[in-house]
């Protein structure tokens, strides 16, 4: 998904952020370590206020968290910006991330099918455009979302 925002932000001359970087700034600390050391609820609570913050002050490509539209307050921060979600199956997802992170469990493959169960309702309300991305290169997929917006 970077490689798809960094393509995205060169094609549109724009600058990228991602709100986890945010976070791991903030916190001098990864987000696997965050979420294993402070716990998740810490987390969102720096994703929150990284999110309001980029939002306030970043004009350009802004990469959320795949947790961070499950807050109300941040999907309502959403209304009237222009929203990607970048649809990913579980065989992509499971070759790109390896299922290995702060929210891996003992059969990873079935939390991410209840997470994506919970969150795709929510991604495609806040999305604009929805572009799926299993198999295509990202210059691909910024074509899909440029000719969408």
């Amino acid at each position: 998904m970077d490689a798809i925002a960094a393509e995205l932000g060169r094609m549109l001359d724009l600058p990228v952020r991602s709100t986890d970087r945010d976070v791991e700034e903030r916190a001098a600390a990864t987000v696997a370590e965050i979420f294993v050391e402070k716990g998740e609820s810490t987390f969102r609570e720096l994703e929150r206020q990284a999110v309001v913050t980029a939002l306030g002050e970043h004009d350009g490509v802004l990469v959320l968290g795949g947790g961070a539209v499950m807050d109300p307050l941040t999907e309502a921060d959403l209304a009237g910006e222009r929203v990607v979600f970048l649809d990913v199956s579980i065989s992509q997802a499971a070759r790109t991330l390896g299922f290995i992170g702060p929210t891996t469990v003992i059969n990873p493959r079935a939390q991410w099918l209840r997470m994506m169960e919970k969150r795709r309702p929510v991604y495609e309300r806040v999305a604009d455009v929805v572009v799926a991305v299993d198999g295509k290169a990202p210059s691909e997929v910024v074509e899909e979302i440029l000719a969408a917006l």
